[in-house]
């Protein structure tokens, strides 16, 4: 069954038209989860819907599947080129933070999958592998209809996910953790950042805490990782300290979870997500890049 069929008349185009719109946000998801940037997921919508315009829906068995698949190998493509461009960015990567609707965080494994923490995970498997790992494990897709998409058969497919779990169990957070937890560890961190006190910041950081801050080679942030709950308190307050009264803070759903956004002045500063286990926070992810921050003005719709 090729991408490429007969070009649809205008009935056609208008189910095809309908089909896509029905699926976007499923779309959209996929990309996101695969190449950890908003700005490119959308690239990717308007590459699959390009090539979906001109499929016969006539030869189209399951529609959402093959849309799918469609937008997998877009993703893929783009995702060797990012690999390259990532490479000589300036400071850590950060993914682009999105702000969900309230049932991206009622929906536990998409929660999960979006969460900051969980796309830097996905950053430590190659380009197949993530695939594979977020198809069947967050969209339970079929093992042939990802052999399809990923172009492999589905013997490899499933030796690919057995490899793609074993490397994300390795690295993801060691027991599962509400978001009413997680709510809790940001209040009382929200509170040491209002009144700069270093003990409430120190009473809710994990003793191996790490902070990674993003700001693209554009906004000041952090050139390396900061380890330890004595240094990521003391960067924290130092930076307090130099913003002075200005700084504001509000609490918002952050790719399915409880975060912050930050504020100067009224002006937007940058974004704030948590990894948290045994209640204290154990990552700290700061997206100050001005390029990543402009979703953050409206929710964004996820599914699966």
């Amino acid at each position: 069954m090729s991408e490429h069929g007969e070009k649809n008349g205008e009935e056609g185009l208008d189910a095809a038209t309908e089909t896509f719109v029905a699926h976007r946000a499923l779309l959209f998801t996929v990309a996101y989860e695969l190449l950890g940037s908003a700005a490119d997921a959308e690239d990717v919508l308007q590459e699959t819907w390009l090539r979906w315009a001109g499929v016969d829906l006539g030869t189209v068995r399951d529609r959402r599947a093959y849309l799918v698949r469609i937008a997998t190998r877009q993703a893929l493509t783009r995702l060797r080129t990012l690999g390259r461009r990532r490479e000589s960015y300036v400071g850590p990567w950060l993914p682009e933070p999105l702000l969900t609707t309230p049932d991206v965080a009622e929906d536990v494994v998409l929660a999960d999958s979006v969460s900051m923490a969980m796309l830097l995970v996905l950053e430590a498997l190659n380009p197949v592998e993530r695939a594979v790992f977020v198809l069947r494990e967050v969209f339970d897709v079929a093992y042939d209809e990802i052999a399809e998409a990923v172009g492999k058969n589905p013997a490899a497919v499933r030796q690919i996910a057995h490899r793609a779990r074993s490397h994300v169990a390795a690295r993801r957070p060691r027991d599962a953790v509400s978001p009413a937890e997680t709510r809790a560890a940001l209040q009382a961190f929200q509170l040491a950042v209002d009144t700069g006190d270093l003990q409430v910041l120190l009473d809710v950081l994990a003793p191996d805490v790490v902070l990674m801050s993003d700001g693209g080679g554009v906004a000041q942030s952090v050139p390396r990782p900061v380890v330890g709950a004595r240094k990521v308190a003391r960067l924290l307050t130092a930076g307090l300290h130099k913003v002075g009264s200005g700084l504001s803070s509000a609490p918002v759903q952050l790719n399915g979870w409880p975060g912050l956004v930050l504020r100067i002045d009224g002006e937007l500063n940058g974004v704030l997500a948590l990894r948290v286990e045994d209640g204290l926070i154990t990552g700290l992810y700061f997206v100050r890049n001005p390029e990543k921050l402009s979703r953050l003005e409206r929710e964004t719709a996820l599914s699966r």
